[in-house]
């Protein structure tokens, strides 16, 4: 059996490519190329879909850790519709966590694609997540 892990991986950079966008227009294109227009994010602080909530939702951990990005930890893994891959949230400016301590928020990603390769569903899974005060 044949497995195209090209489309596992073009789908997470894609994926990756929405989540670090900050620019309004750029994130917009972001989530439009990463998602189909029904699609679907959930994790256990969040439950979003359609493009307007993604990108509402991204916005806002980006307010929440300004100069943060996502970075894929390891190899996609895929079958049939479906990815998964780990990810990090780590310090733009030297690709490290805040203070030279693990990333804040790590966690990882079950994706269902519909056939044009966009996502339709995210499961997310928060590995960790900062102490809230």
């Amino acid at each position: 059996m044949s497995v195209n892990t090209d489309r596992y991986q073009s789908a997470a950079t894609r994926y990756f490519e929405a989540w670090n966008a900050t620019d309004r227009e750029a994130l917009t294109k972001a989530v439009a190329a990463a998602w189909t227009a029904d699609g679907a994010y959930t994790d256990p602080l969040a439950d979003v879909a359609g493009h307007e909530q993604l990108a509402a939702l991204i916005t806002g951990v980006h307010e929440q850790f300004p100069g943060f990005v996502f970075r894929p930890l390891g190899a996609v893994d895929g079958h049939h519709d479906t990815a998964r891959f780990a990810w990090e949230l780590v310090n733009e400016a030297g690709g490290t966590p805040s203070g030279g301590g693990s990333a804040p928020v790590a966690g990882f990603d079950v994706v269902t694609l519909a056939e044009d390769g966009r996502i339709q569903k995210v499961l997310g899974f928060l590995d960790r997540v900062p102490p809230t005060a």
